[in-house]
């Protein structure tokens, strides 16, 4: 289940991402009359329909591994989430239906009229991304049921659906997702722009997602200082997991790196006071440890603790070239130029952007890993745990290798597609969906 998620997510965000790309270069192509906007757009929204069918197959796998997988958590709590999985379904058909009139449509529409087919997929796939993380916040604060004789009974699904963690998780993901997708875009026209691909089509690819992913990140920064205190009011032992605390006490510090010893993190670089500030802006403010908690309760510190620093990191180097282009721009403004990048130190920000998609993704995935092993060992925070609600069966694991052989050739197949679509002539290319003209790529 782990591995297919963290295949999955990645197509997830791209879903989210990519068709906001799209509709911005393709309405930048119609108001300037510039054909490499149009172009670029078109082959974006190619790369959209083959991304989407690969996505619905592993959201598929999904789908039958909740139910194969965890017997325990779906047959006794399926009632209560069982909402905004089936709102996220319908959320699905509608990006389907209007993803194929988009892809189809294209040359059949009037220009404006096309870009309108466009918001049923934004709006669709961030919704579908709102509803399955609600589901996961259920399971960091579950709410809206009562457990009576050792049955679910007063069954309220919309206060399951939007309990106290949905909002930070729900906005914290959704931003992850835009960054995700600009990034992984824009680090592709990254590598081509430095190979000597400067035409207008390279530099569009790269400038709209790229200054897209850098608008998010500061918000991102803010969101994630939210949830970060909802984690320290509503899980304390996850945050204590995720700061390597394992003594309650005041004057607590941020450590950075090591590993968990038998007391605390070794070999860790230590910011004295810096976690009881950030929790309640004074030193004297006490964070609870792991001791409040017995042994046997306790997530797994380490894998916890580094996944943190890894995402915290991550986003920090986003934030920071987000921050280099900026400066880059006002300097160009400044002087009265045009180009941010035609200055000294181009090839080194082009070179760290290349690998701004890299970044994106394993902060991402370090985030989920925190998500879920800091809420370890239970499935259910507080309620049930691992251990009664996964499949207890044999022979599971026969099931994990079978996985990993179709996942390797489905990830051969779509990077293949995904480049034979990025050439200069993509192909297949049906007779109603011809190239944009008038733009030769160089």
């Amino acid at each position: 289940m782990g591995f297919s998620l963290a295949w999955h997510i990645i197509l997830a965000c791209l879903g989210v991402g990519l068709p906001l790309l799209t509709l911005i270069a393709e309405w930048w192509g119609v108001r300037t009359g510039d054909s490499s906007y149009r172009l670029l757009a078109r082959r974006w929204a190619r790369a959209m329909g083959v991304l989407f069918a690969v996505g619905a197959v592993s959201g598929t796998v999904l789908s039958f591994e909740m139910g194969l997988l965890w017997p325990g958590l779906m047959g006794r709590y399926g009632q209560v989430i069982g909402l905004p999985f089936a709102i996220e379904g319908i959320a699905f058909f509608i990006e389907a239906i209007f993803l194929g009139i988009y892809l189809y449509a294209w040359d059949r529409l009037p220009p404006r009229v096309h870009m309108l087919t466009a918001i049923p997929i934004i709006v669709a796939g961030v919704a579908s991304a709102f509803f399955v993380v609600c589901a996961n916040a259920w399971m960091n604060q579950p709410r809206g049921f009562t457990v009576r004789h050792g049955r679910v009974v007063d069954v309220d699904p919309l206060a399951a659906m939007f309990n106290p963690a949905s909002p930070p998780q729900t906005v914290h993901m959704i931003l992850a997702a835009l960054m995700v997708a600009s990034f992984l875009t824009a680090s592709v026209y990254a590598v081509a722009l430095l190979r000597g691909r400067t035409d207008r089509y390279h530099r569009a690819g790269f400038f709209i997602p790229f200054v897209l992913g850098a608008v998010v990140s500061p918000v991102q920064l803010v969101v994630g200082d939210w949830i970060a205190r909802f984690v320290a009011d509503y899980q304390p032992v996850k945050l204590a997991a995720m700061e390597g605390v394992f003594t309650t006490s005041s004057h607590v510090p941020i450590t950075l790196g090591g590993i968990a010893g038998d007391h605390g993190i070794k070999y860790g670089l230590e910011i004295p006071n810096g976690l009881s500030l950030l929790v309640g802006f004074s030193p004297s403010t006490v964070v609870e440890g792991l001791n409040q908690v017995p042994p046997a309760l306790r997530p797994p510190v380490t894998g916890t603790h580094l996944a943190f620093d890894l995402m915290v990191l991550g986003g920090l180097f986003l934030l920071g070239l987000g921050a280099w282009l900026l400066l880059a721009w006002w300097r160009t403004r400044r002087r009265g130029e045009t180009d941010p990048l035609a200055r000294r130190g181009t090839r080194l920000f082009l070179w760290l952007a290349s690998f701004s998609g890299l970044a994106a993704v394993v902060s991402l995935e370090c985030g989920w890993v925190v998500t879920e092993e800091g809420r370890q060992p239970w499935v259910v925070q507080g309620v049930l745990s691992v251990r009664d609600a996964v499949n207890p069966a044999p022979g599971l694991m026969i099931g994990l290798w079978l996985l990993l052989a179709v996942y390797a050739a489905m990830t051969v197949a779509t990077v293949y597609v995904l480049r034979r679509l990025a050439g200069e002539r993509p192909v297949p290319v049906a007779p109603q969906e011809a190239d944009v003209t008038g733009y030769p790529v160089v």
